[in-house]
């Protein structure tokens, strides 16, 4: 990418996308486009078409997405797919259209089926059945995986296909209702602490495991492979290490400086028993994380109480 050229984040407010701002900035890029929920709609395909023909962006992030934890997937699938289905619909066809010279789609680890072999290669896409819990979701990014592709093959578009890994940062939804894990509990933790509640419930076993990435690490890769990748083919983004969601709780425990105890609530969905990417193929390319659990836990913690914790 040219430093001057200009740039498209979709979702740029969220966590991947405010992360791939911020290292587009860092690294000299000056002409980066953006718009609020409120100035640009994606599920409506003219204000899209408009959008693409008025701006005329030369590259594109496609961070825009609906996405939430256990309890959201499982509520609302209908919500998370047809959402997803439709942004990544109008964004693809008018990246195409309007001719841009190379698209970066953000998919999901829960593309991969349930009991995938650990830890989990890119080839295993589509050779078992999904998590029940996030099928919906995990359907609208693999549609969103083949139709790349399907644009690549008929029409030579270069776009590209990234599966990250769990994610968490600042910017993160730290909803107990609608989060991911990790910023649920930093949330459940720190309001049990100032509350004095003598013990916090989490769901589950405890027992599954799982990788986590920081969003500036995930930021910092998205730039580098939309410099770098240009295959056909998806490639995973994570750490290559993971935890047990019980270490996890522990973790964040520590973090917050919560003195009471945790409780298993197995009547709860554990969900995949493990789920660990393996990003031999991205180390190739010579990008390794550089940003490790701890550390990324005190300063997500920190953002937190500072930005969205009630005073």
């Amino acid at each position: 990418m040219e430093k001057d050229a200009k740039i498209y984040v979709a979702g740029h407010r969220g966590l991947a996308g405010s992360a791939i701002v911020r290292n587009l900035e860092k690294n000299g890029y000056t002409n980066i486009v953006a718009r609020t929920h409120e100035e640009l709609e994606l599920m409506d395909a003219e204000a899209v078409r408009l959008f693409f023909e008025t701006e005329k962006p030369e590259y594109v992030f496609l961070a825009a997405a609906r996405v939430g934890g256990i309890l959201a997937n499982n509520t609302y699938p209908a919500d998370f797919f047809r959402e997803n289905i439709i942004v990544q619909t109008n964004v693809l066809h008018q990246a195409h259209l309007s001719g841009v010279k190379k698209l970066l789609f953000l998919g999901s680890s829960c593309i991969y089926p349930k009991l995938a072999p650990q830890p989990i290669k890119e080839e295993y896409l589509m050779t078992g059945p999904l998590e029940e819990t996030n099928s919906g979701y995990a359907l609208a990014k693999i549609a969103g995986i083949e139709m790349c592709q399907a644009y690549r093959r008929q029409f030579g578009s270069n776009f590209i296909a990234v599966m990250p890994t769990n994610l968490y940062g600042p910017y993160d939804n730290f909803s107990p209702e609608r989060g991911h894990v990790l910023p649920a509990l930093l949330r459940r933790f720190h309001e049990a602490k100032n509350s004095g509640i003598s013990s916090v419930t989490v769901w589950g076993t405890g027992a599954p495991k799982r990788e986590f990435l920081h969003s500036e690490d995930l930021g910092n890769a998205s730039v580098f492979l939309m410099e770098t990748y240009n295959d056909p083919s998806i490639i995973n983004v994570g750490a290559g290490t993971d935890v047990s969601i019980k270490e996890l709780a522990e973790q964040v425990k520590d973090t917050v400086g919560y003195s009471g105890d945790i409780m298993w609530d197995t009547s709860k969905p554990d969900g995949t028993p493990r789920k660990l990417l393996d990003v031999s193929k991205l180390h190739a390319l010579g990008w390794h994380h550089s940003i490790e659990l701890p550390e990324g836990l005190r300063s997500t913690y920190e953002w937190y109480v500072k930005n969205v914790a009630e005073k």
